[in-house]
């Protein structure tokens, strides 16, 4: 039963960052990689101020405005000095490795008997066991983010916002300066993903600098989960499939783990399964309506034959089975 409140907890968590990777994949079409670095710096930023006794909940902000900062980057080279929105990301990503280790003094923080943010959650328990508590705290601060993220998107910031990305011609003739829009938007984003590792760090008990590795494939992979269950073309549904997206991809992680897979296997698992659905997905865009049921069949056999060799195959037994 822990590993799947686990699960659960932890697809809340990674939930903020399904929500930044759809604000800056599926909004602004803008494939940015600076979540690979934001993600530890949140966590990074977290670990030290808890550790130094600072209040959690200003940690979690600190976190925020400082992610928010590397996004703005993000996006300042990429409007002001026009370099392409992927390697602008790559070289932030890429010098926020050297920043997040100035931050941590470390390669790891450790936050053993620190009081930090489930700790706080924790004295208000009633009498909940710990995961189940912690469970419905999150699914309620879930709920509020949800209708938080969704109804900005319902401002006229927000729907300037979603113009910039569907249409930036249609959008600049409109009077709205898209650069400026786009900025905000990527800010936005990477410090949602900043509040991810900064709770993320503060659930495991740790921060390390390399925990943001593959965090955009993941992000990925929960969007597309949740746009695949959630269809309705609406901004509350848009939201709420990225937060559905997640939780459903820690499941199935915490699957594949109860099923036998080595860890090791996980992000492979992930790249792998991300591909199938990219694949698909272009498949059945290109007119192939009548065909949509087979692609997504297919894809889902697939995902299943990936997940079943990996749980079932360990390398001792390729080994033994291999003539000598």
């Amino acid at each position: 039963m822990e590993l799947w409140v686990g699960a659960l907890n932890l697809g809340f968590l990674y939930a903020f960052v399904a929500i930044g990777i759809y604000i800056t994949f599926r909004i602004h079409d803008f494939p940015d990689i600076t979540v690979d670095g934001t993600f530890t710096t949140g966590a990074a930023i977290s670990s030290v101020l808890v550790v130094s006794g600072v209040h959690p909940l200003l940690a979690v902000l600190a976190s925020f405005l400082a992610c928010s900062a590397a996004g703005s980057i993000t996006a300042l080279i990429n409007t002001r000095l026009n370099v392409n929105s992927l390697l602008a990301g790559i070289l932030v990503m890429t010098g926020l490795y050297s920043v997040n280790l100035h931050i941590m003094g470390r390669s790891n923080i450790p936050l053993l008997d620190t009081p930090e943010f489930f700790t706080l959650l924790n004295k208000a328990n009633p009498g909940l066991p710990r995961e189940p508590w912690t469970a419905l705290c999150l699914t309620l601060i879930m709920a509020a983010s949800w209708f938080a993220v969704s109804f900005f998107f319902k401002t006229d910031f927000g729907l300037s916002m979603r113009a910039t990305g569907n249409n930036p011609t249609m959008a600049r003739a409109a009077g709205i300066n898209v650069d400026h829009v786009k900025i905000f938007g990527v800010a936005i984003a990477n410090g949602l993903v900043g509040i991810s590792g900064s709770l993320v760090a503060q659930y495991q008990g740790f921060a390390d600098i390399g925990m943001g590795i593959g965090t955009v494939v993941t992000g990925l992979a929960s969007v597309i989960i949740g746009e695949s269950i959630l269809k309705k073309h609406s901004v509350y549904t848009w939201i709420a499939s990225a937060i559905i997206g997640s939780v459903i991809f820690r499941f199935m992680i915490a699957t594949a783990l109860y099923a036998g897979m080595d860890p090791i296997d996980l992000k492979l698992m992930t790249a792998i399964f991300v591909l199938i659905t990219l694949v698909v997905t272009a498949k059945i865009g290109k007119g192939k309506a009548k065909m949509k049921k087979k692609h997504l069949v297919t894809a889902a056999v697939a995902a299943a034959v990936i997940l079943g060799v990996f749980a079932s195959v360990k390398y001792g037994d390729l080994v033994a089975v291999m003539p000598q």
